[in-house]
């Protein structure tokens, strides 16, 4: 009797069983990429519901939102695609593209006599500062992994330390704070898993503190920032418009009990009391409709990428994936730790975005782009 019913081709499409274990195709890390999909998915819930009845076209922010996340599944796709290593020899090119972005756009600030970001690119804004994230990170990892030992050297500190600090200058005097933090701490966990000493640690952090320092007396920072640090330091020092957006977050977030409001049927984030909600305040949005359980479901979400991504980086089978693997890990770590945090008031107002639920073209591609470069590192770990 024939039996060849029960037998499957290599390229059935129901798995290759011939292909070899070290194939990349059969290690990619569908755990890591279930909870990645689905705060994407809330994400796109979340700033429907935040922005349906502040816009003539209740559908306009939140079909941007599904075509940046369809872009992001095309550049995640594309790092997953090729080797990590690829990019090593193409590290300095990015890097070199992104500083000149961010130079034109000063520059473009400078004549236009105002603060800018982000690139007018007519239907899309291109923001350098979401790029340098990733470009930054590659460009470091790389250096760093060109000394193989376990501690890094003062003369590799300091050209660490250069890579990272012009990128965030740069940044700092558009200004934006929230992202030049996100480069620092990217670079400060780099260092830490590369072996750089604490005092390496420690002066990393008094130069980010004294360059903000003097943004600050340099007039660099906008009056508004200004208010949200006294905000956090004093609130009954400022007026109450400094602090409405945040005082009506913390209500929504509250008033949500244990299983919220119901999608839709939050007074304070679906009616327009929280301005820019979308992209600075989304978890109150979660927590006023969806409660205690939904900011649960979320904050989980998000514990299991760290926890996956973590593990990816001591599987990697060089320094330059636990490198990348990293950087990854602190970016996700802080931005939400920020972004949550000034919706809880504990972290001063920055406009960094929750990653994945936020809306934003520019940081969402980002985000997929270097979770795939962590599946990249996933995927040939057994080479």
């Amino acid at each position: 009797m024939s039996t060849s019913f029960l037998s499957r081709k290599p390229d059935s499409g129901l798995g290759n069983i011939r292909a070899s274990p070290a194939d990349p195709t059969r290690n990619i890390d569908w755990v890591l990429l279930t909870a990645q999909a689905l705060l994407a998915v809330i994400g796109c819930f979340v700033v429907f519901s935040a922005t349906r009845l502040r816009f003539t076209n209740e559908y306009d922010l939140v079909t941007k939102q599904v075509v940046f996340a369809i872009l992001g599944i095309v550049a995640m796709s594309i790092m997953m695609s090729v080797d990590y290593e690829y990019w090593k020899e193409r590290a300095r090119t990015l890097y070199i593209f992104t500083i000149v972005s961010l130079v034109l756009l000063l520059a473009l600030a400078v004549v236009q006599g105002q603060a800018l970001i982000a690139f007018d690119l007519g239907p899309i804004n291109f923001q350098p500062a979401e790029f340098a994230k990733l470009t930054t990170l590659l460009m470091l990892a790389t250096f760093l992994a060109e000394e193989r030992s376990e501690e890094v050297s003062y003369a590799r500190f300091l050209g660490g330390l250069i890579i990272v600090g012009i990128p965030a200058v740069l940044i700092i005097v558009q200004p934006d704070l929230g992202s030049a933090s996100v480069i620092v701490s990217i670079a400060m966990g780099v260092l830490l898993v590369a072996g750089a000493k604490l005092r390496y640690i420690f002066l990393i952090s008094f130069l980010s503190l004294a360059t903000v320092a003097a943004a600050f007396f340099g007039r660099l920072v906008n009056s508004y920032q200004l208010a949200r640090i006294r905000a956090l330091i004093n609130p009954d020092a400022v007026n109450s418009s400094d602090t409405y957006q945040v005082d009506n977050a913390m209500r929504a977030l509250g008033t949500g009990g244990v299983w919220g409001k119901g999608y839709l049927k939050g007074p304070l984030t679906n009616d327009g009391d929280i301005p820019v909600m979308w992209a600075d305040f989304p978890f109150a949005a979660v927590g006023e409709q969806f409660g205690l359980v939904g900011c649960a479901v979320v904050l989980a979400l998000m514990a299991v990428c760290l926890v996956r991504i973590w593990r990816i980086a001591h599987l990697s089978r060089d320094l330059l994936g636990t490198y990348l693997c990293a950087g990854v890990f602190v970016m996700l770590l802080w931005q939400t730790f920020q972004n949550i945090g000034m919706t809880l008031k504990i972290m001063p107002v920055t406009g960094l975005p929750l990653p994945f639920i936020s809306y934003g073209g520019s940081g969402l591609i980002v985000y997929f782009a270097m979770f795939g470069l962590v599946q990249s590192v996933h995927m040939r770990r057994m080479r």
